[in-house]
């Protein structure tokens, strides 16, 4: 047998080889769930606060970023994250920034929704997931807006 020409046993071993190259890319192209990037999103405002009482307690003023419909924000409060947008003149809704697929922290906002950093999954300002790998909905805290203070029960 010549040198150039493969064996029947090198042949499979290189195909095998390929074959499993390819098949670890797509596995790690799938699950983002989408053929953007996830980080292409861009990142939400952060709002730094407290929670005392059960309770944060955010001021929304015309330099908050929450200050007009459609606005979002991640609230880091107490070692804690949370997802806040104004939904409606005076109606905000606020969810957990704990994304249900793998625990990462959702970071990003676009279109309207939430966007994972880690593998793409998307939600809606309502927690519920828009697009996988996610299959569970974020968990929602209570709010209640008065006298430009929203308040968000996170106990």
């Amino acid at each position: 047998m010549s040198n150039d020409i493969f064996s029947r046993r090198e042949f499979c071993a290189h195909a095998g080889q390929a074959f499993t190259l390819v098949s670890i890319a797509t596995l790690l192209h799938g699950c983002g769930g989408s053929s953007t990037s996830p980080s292409d999103a861009p990142q939400l405002a952060t709002i730094t606060g407290s929670i005392v009482g059960g309770a944060i307690n955010l001021t929304i003023d015309s330099s908050s970023p929450l200050n007009a419909v459609g606005g979002a924000a991640l609230v880091q409060a107490s070692g804690q994250n949370f997802l806040v947008s104004q939904t409606a003149a005076g109606s905000f809704t606020a969810l957990t920034a704990v994304c249900t697929h793998e625990a990462c922290t959702v970071t990003g906002f676009q279109s309207s929704q939430y966007v994972c950093p880690c593998h793409g999954s998307r939600y809606s300002t309502t927690g519920a997931v828009v697009q996988g790998p996610a299959a569970q909905s974020l968990r929602s805290f209570a709010t209640k807006f008065a006298n430009n203070v929203l308040t968000i029960t996170v106990a």
